[in-house]
């Protein structure tokens, strides 16, 4: 054999060995946890055979506390790149059968060797986090290693899509990543995200608590609003990521993607001129407006579970992606209060980020009332919300539907908020609050006459509503102001949606010239 035979015969030894990560014992204990390895979910995630990994011969560099005796090829985590329907992708995975998937400054060095080529070629980059936190035995160095990528995460915010997946712990000061990008999922049962553990907690605090309750899937879907999505299966997480990847553009600089379509854009939907009840407080669902307006009545949701009285997602019109944002009347009859703000003005202000058009459908009574709201800083919050609407120079399409009433009609993406197209349907009304409501403040003392006179105070102020809805609770007073462009029928809801986007097309609009706008924290 000769020596250049010898030298490929090693490298292929290496490559081999460094596949293993940990080892097969390592790898066959992550199965039996139900977890599949860093290099499985990668082979999952990205088209067949298109997968190049970089620094696959790369060992850490800490010879405390016997870790010399430690080293496996590649140190704990696999990057590189790929492509997910032929798009290309940044990639890293982290790998819990290496000494836990613990976080080196040589795992930090790759992370951030595929970030740095992420925003030179202008593609999104996807973190499988599985990890037992900070290499301990580093110290410094390991805290230094997570701060370079926190920075990372920092400068590519707003240039390159940035989605996290959750497939095992992430705790301490490894949240921050996934917290700093604009996607996360996590795998319900075996991921969790928390500062400190529980056991930290029980010292502290005194709380009983075990991971599930403190950081697992579910407590950051439906109370934190951590997580975007939740998947039973990491094959059905790494689906829903291919699937996100197919709504967003690869950078800031592109257009967003275009699919062909098949789906009539004038198709008219007769039940849309149903779908309002007579009862203005009867509550309806939006999803069926929704589905019944998009291309072949698909909607890819984002924060299903959090915050329900907002919903936010994806979804194509002729083809084309954009983002929904819209008010759920059967969920808290749609009101706006503090995780419905946060949740739709970070939607909002990523579509902006990212050139996708912004579809909002109305229905909002106002902000949610009480205390608990005001110490919460429900100003702030519905401040954010204002913001993200204002400061959105992509095209926007705004439909009231029925109710929007006061401060909550001004942040969801009115016409002096620079939206570009409004519609309403007939049933509209637009106005600084309900009929009831207004009455009793505008006609407070004429009822107090009323009733001091003998008079039938209830039909008095049953009559003086019906005025106040007929004068107000339409929403001609506002296309009168020429506030709302046009009045609709709701069956040709989609046609005006899709005429609306393409004439928006070519839409060019710019922010005054600053270093960056103070939005309310």
């Amino acid at each position: 054999m000769s020596i250049q035979s010898e030298k490929i015969k090693k490298l292929i030894e290496n490559r081999v060995k460094a596949r293993l990560g940990g080892g097969e014992k390592a790898i066959e204990k992550q199965h039996q946890r139900g977890k599949y390895t860093a290099r499985e979910r990668i082979d999952m995630l990205l088209d067949a055979g298109s997968f190049e990994e970089y620094d696959m011969f790369k060992l850490h560099r800490c010879h405390n506390f016997g870790m010399e005796k430690k080293q496996y090829l590649g140190d704990g985590v696999v990057v590189g790149s790929g492509t997910i329907d032929g798009r290309l992708v940044y990639v890293f995975a982290q790998d819990f059968t290496v000494n836990g998937g613990s976080l080196s400054k040589t795992m930090s060095e790759k992370i951030c060797k595929v970030m740095d080529m992420a925003m030179t070629m202008g593609a999104p980059v996807i973190g499988i986090n599985d990890s037992g936190g900070a290499r301990i035995q580093e110290g410094i160095d390991a805290l230094a290693g997570y701060g370079e990528i926190f920075e990372r995460n920092i400068l590519a915010s707003g240039v390159i899509p940035q989605i996290s997946m959750i497939y095992g712990p992430c705790a301490g000061g490894a949240v921050y990543s996934p917290a700093l990008t604009d996607f996360t999922l996590m795998k319900e049962n075996t991921s969790y995200m928390f500062l400190t553990g529980p056991a930290v907690v029980k010292t502290v605090t005194g709380e009983d608590v075990d991971a599930e309750h403190l950081g697992g899937a579910s407590v950051h879907a439906s109370k934190s609003g951590v997580t975007s999505f939740t998947a039973k299966t990491e094959e059905e997480g790494i689906e829903m990521i291919k699937k996100l990847v197919s709504y967003i553009p690869s950078n800031n600089m592109e257009e967003t993607p275009r699919v062909e379509c098949t789906d009539p854009i004038d198709r008219l939907d007769d039940s849309l001129n149903e779908i309002i009840p007579e009862d203005p407080n009867q509550a309806y669902d939006m999803y069926k407006v929704i589905t019944a307006i998009t291309d072949n009545g698909e909607f890819f949701e984002v924060q299903p579970k959090f915050a329900r009285n907002i919903i936010i997602g994806f979804a194509r019109f002729n083809g084309q992606s954009v983002g929904i944002v819209a008010n759920q009347p059967s969920a808290f009859a749609g009101v706006l209060d503090v995780n419905a703000s946060r949740k739709g003005a970070r939607f909002v202000r990523f579509c902006d980020a990212f050139n996708i058009p912004i579809v909002s459908l109305v229905d909002v009574p106002g902000f949610l009332p009480g205390t608990g709201q005001e110490y919460n800083a429900v100003i702030l919050h519905g401040a954010k919300l204002l913001y993200a609407y204002g400061e959105a120079t992509v095209p926007k399409v705004t439909v009231t539907l029925r109710k929007s009433y006061g401060g909550s009609h001004i942040v969801m993406g009115c016409k002096q908020l620079r939206a570009d197209i409004n519609f309403a349907w007939p049933s509209a009304e637009i106005a600084v609050m309900g009929a009831a409501g207004a009455v009793a403040v505008l006609q407070a003392k004429a009822a107090k006459q009323v009733k001091e006179e003998g008079g039938d105070v209830k039909a008095f102020l049953a009559e003086k509503e019906a005025e106040y809805s007929e004068l107000f609770a339409n929403p001609y007073q506002a296309a009168k102001y020429g506030y709302i462009d046009d009045v609709i029928e709701p069956r040709n809801t989609r046609f005006r949606i899709c005429r609306a986007l393409a004439q928006l097309a070519t839409k060019r609009q710019n922010l005054p010239t600053k270093k960056h706008g103070c939005i309310p924290m």
